[in-house]
């Protein structure tokens, strides 16, 4: 059964619905501080994750608040390492501090459309997990075409996660349409419905210009700062419990 992950401890006030999405999904991908969150967001959406027994993931960003992580960062390899494991070992002692664990990492917005684009940033990353945290899967999007990621995460004896966007539009190649393009991102829940039911039945998407993507998924995402989150978890979670 595909799972339902989604990026939590990112929000605060009255856009947070972190307490009513958390019972929906399988995988909390949370904030570790840097494009958003800090300790006491951390340790909040930790104890929510170990209330509804949601596996937790670190999803470490490039070091831009400012910009919520959305802009690409050149940094050198030795750099972003040190600054992913920051990330990611913060997170890990608040989950030891609460009798937890870690079980992935994510990386967010412009870091892991980098990842994804460019093999040496991939290679960085699957570096920085074999350093302390061999243990801890990595989750990359699902791409028509992965054995080059697998043939660097094997050599780093680093799992892979593949996930598909339930609330993004993809172009031909597989991955995302950029933000910055018009109609990037769906809101509305028939359309976000449409496209996982494709993907549940026929383990397909289409793209913007209508090319066929096949695809081997194991989680689907939904981006907790999307308006309509909450709506778009409910049905999908539905969706996905209906298709066993």
């Amino acid at each position: 059964m595909l799972m339902l992950n989604c990026d939590l401890g990112e929000l605060v006030g009255e856009k947070n619905n972190d307490a009513l999405i958390m019972p929906l999904i399988d995988q909390a991908n949370i904030a570790c501080g840097v494009h958003a969150g800090n300790a006491e967001s951390m340790i909040k959406t930790v104890k929510l994750a170990i209330k509804h027994n949601v596996s937790i993931g670190a999803h470490p960003s490039y070091p831009d608040r400012e910009n919520f992580g959305r802009i690409s960062i050149k940094m050198k390899s030795k750099d972003l390492k040190e600054c992913v494991l920051e990330q990611i070992n913060t997170l890990n002692s608040i989950c030891i501090s609460q009798k937890t664990h870690l079980d992935y990492i994510k990386p967010h917005g412009a870091l892991y459309n980098d990842m994804m684009a460019n093999l040496d940033i991939f290679e960085t990353i699957c570096q920085t997990l074999s350093i302390n945290h061999k243990n801890i899967a990595l989750m990359i999007q699902a791409l028509p075409s992965p054995q080059q990621f697998i043939i660097i995460a094997r050599k780093y004896n680093i799992s892979l996660l593949f996930e598909a966007f339930a609330d993004r539009a993809y172009q031909k190649n597989g991955l995302l349409v950029p933000r910055s393009q018009k109609n990037s991102v769906y809101h509305q829940q028939s359309e976000v419905i449409e496209q996982i039911s494709q993907l549940i039945k026929c383990q397909q998407l289409t793209s913007i210009d209508n090319q066929i993507l096949r695809l081997n998924v194991d989680t689907l995402c939904v981006h907790g700062d999307n308006n309509s989150a909450l709506e778009l978890i409910s049905a999908l979670r539905k969706l996905i419990n209906e298709s066993v």
